[in-house]
């Protein structure tokens, strides 16, 4: 396999050939059971490496009964390896602050510092050693290839410069490849009308954001005159929420600006990386074994479902030395399945990318709803205006979903609002199964973001506040 060792060790000088569909291509169109002996191979470097080097690795694993030594097969990494949550993560780094103890270098190493945003509870702080930067940039170098990208291409990084780290690895990815990097940036006050004004100056060949951001500065650049499609963008890769998989979102976007559109992403402890669609012709995300190792589990039990059912996933960094993440409980839910890539790569893949957070889903009247199924619904209904709000509400002990809907500026001036409505109404009754009130909102009266969409309201105060107290109870 291309240059995989570990810690990895990449030549700064390599490109493929430019007409090459792959970046590695031994790596990438391997027979599967031949790069999964190379995987447990690399797993016992990894795990070796942080019982070593971390007091929180080494810790929980002897809690768990769990010694390097003991991985001799992928069933045993399943099996022996214990999960790791997001709450142990925050309290390893309230316990040895700032970085937790399954920091692996010496603080000297650490090159990027990037975190969550901490807006609920105690963020989580990222170092990354300069090594694992390069690695992170080759990484993402890598994919953007396989979307079609090439060197001396321009490409626009239309997400926030701050702690997120989504934009900083598409910016470190886009230098690797010896392309233009426009890293315009996003969330200060009349950014997106620049953002337009600059797209359709620059023509850059490549766009990377949120798709919220994406159907936002379409109609922003609309506002001020211009059609997206005169950017002239060809690809348009997207992170930070579900949308570009969902069909009514995906095409919407693809329609509008006329590019290419990739889901990409997974979490991110585990970003800057994207596990992303390796072509044109391969739908939904292909899961990048050899760079971060994909598990899609049972929720409750942490074991592999089979091929063609829904579970989380569950990440294993095979290249990060800094903090890496073994066995790291994402939360999100998928499906996943192996077969051929129209591609040619021979990694599993997420048809439909990631569908959301579990815990973003809600019950309404014992039915589980998904606020991406939602999105998806409405982006394929005609009238759309490109903005709604889902409030879930309870009149006496029954819970009741409203929508708040914007239509289109057509819609609202051929008087055909009423339509639209019954037309949300059907299609979304018709979805979930649920009687679903729908209330036409005056356009542009719902907020909009530069960032991630918060589109659910959960009005149930007094019966979440009831909950809360009985659990706290129980806890005690």
């Amino acid at each position: 396999m291309e240059s995989w060792t570990f810690p990895p060790s990449y030549d700064p000088s390599y490109l493929p050939q430019f007409d090459s569909r792959y970046w590695f291509p031994t790596r990438e169109t391997m027979a599967p059971a031949d790069r999964e002996a190379a995987i447990l191979t690399r797993l016992r470097d990894v795990c070796r490496y942080a019982y070593e080097q971390s007091a929180f690795y080494r810790r929980k694993w002897d809690e768990a009964g769990f010694h390097p030594e003991h991985l001799r097969s992928l069933e045993d990494f399943e099996d022996k390896v214990p999960v790791v949550t997001k709450k142990e993560l925050r309290a390893s780094q309230a316990s040895t602050p700032p970085f937790g103890d399954y920091l692996c270098v010496p603080d000297s190493e650490i090159f990027h510092i990037h975190g969550t945003s901490g807006t609920t509870g105690r963020p989580t702080a990222f170092a990354i050693g300069r090594n694992d930067w390069t690695a992170i940039a080759n990484a993402h170098a890598r994919i953007m290839w396989g979307m079609g990208m090439r060197p001396g291409d321009m490409i626009c990084i239309a997400a926030i410069l701050s702690l997120y780290m989504g934009s900083w690895g598409a910016l470190s990815g886009a230098e690797r490849l010896g392309a233009k990097a426009f890293p315009f940036g996003a969330g200060a006050p009349g950014m997106t009308a620049r953002c337009a004004q600059w797209l359709h100056m620059m023509k850059p060949a490549g766009f990377y954001g949120t798709p919220t951001y994406a159907l936002h500065l379409a109609q922003t650049a609309k506002d001020e005159g211009l059609d997206p499609r005169d950017f002239r963008l060809k690809y348009m890769f997207f992170s930070g929420e579900p949308g570009a998989s969902i069909p009514g979102v995906r095409d919407r976007i693809a329609d509008l600006y006329g590019a290419e559109v990739f889901d990409s992403g997974s979490m991110a402890e585990m970003s800057p990386w994207m596990n992303v669609a390796g072509s044109l012709e391969t739908e939904g995300m292909l899961c990048w074994q050899d760079v971060v190792y994909t598990e899609v589990c049972d929720p409750v039990s942490m074991r592999r479902v089979p091929y063609g059912q829904r579970g989380t996933p569950v990440y294993t960094h095979l290249e990060r030395t800094s903090q890496p993440m073994i066995r790291l409980a994402s939360g999100d839910l998928t499906q996943w399945v192996d077969g051929p890539n129209p591609c040619g790569r021979t990694y599993p893949r997420l048809p439909n990318g990631i569908f959301g957070r579990i815990d973003d889903m809600f019950t309404i009247r014992g039915e589980n709803v998904y606020p991406s199924e939602i999105d998806a619904a409405l982006n394929q209904t005609p009238g759309y205006g490109g903005e709604h709000q889902i409030v879930i509400t309870r009149e006496a002990s029954m819970d009741e979903l409203l929508l708040r809907v914007e239509a289109d500026e057509h819609t609202v001036a051929s008087g055909a609002s009423d339509r639209f409505q019954a037309d949300v109404g059907h299609r979304i009754q018709k979805l979930l199964g649920l009687r679903t009130k729908v209330i036409i909102a005056e356009s542009g009266s719902l907020p909009r973001t530069d960032f991630k969409a918060r589109r659910v309201i959960d009005d149930r105060s007094v019966f979440k506040d009831m909950y809360a107290q009985m659990e706290r109870k129980v806890d005690a």
